[in-house]
């Protein structure tokens, strides 16, 4: 496959792409926690705990960027905002499954307890 840009960066195949997309330390565990169910800020936080605020919001921000999640805003003090996963985020779900599974076997190969 020949090399494209997207967004001024360069990519050399789709597998680069996706993975910057959903890859990185966080961006799959949001999107596995918001599967099922529409969640705030802090119950993603909790839910994520080694994650920093300022990583949970970057990385909310640039999922909602590119389609993974939408961001609900509703106009009450205090201010609330809810996060749910969409189609194209539901169709990445696969892939994490995939990718968790295969994690969770070379985890038990390697003799890693979890």
């Amino acid at each position: 496959m020949p090399e494209f840009l997207y967004k001024n960066k360069l990519y050399y195949n789709p597998v680069e792409f996706a993975m910057d997309r959903i890859g990185g330390t966080w961006k799959m565990p949001i999107l596995w926690r918001l599967k099922d169910k529409v969640m705030r800020y802090s119950e993603l936080k909790k839910a994520i705990p080694h994650i920093t605020h300022k990583m949970l919001t970057s990385q909310l921000r640039e999922l909602e960027e590119e389609g993974f999640i939408h961001r609900t805003v509703y106009a009450v003090v205090p201010p609330k905002v809810e996060y749910s996963i969409t189609e194209r985020g539901q169709r990445a779900i696969t892939i994490v499954e995939a990718i968790r599974n295969y994690g969770l076997s070379l985890m038990e190969e390697f003799g890693v307890s979890h």
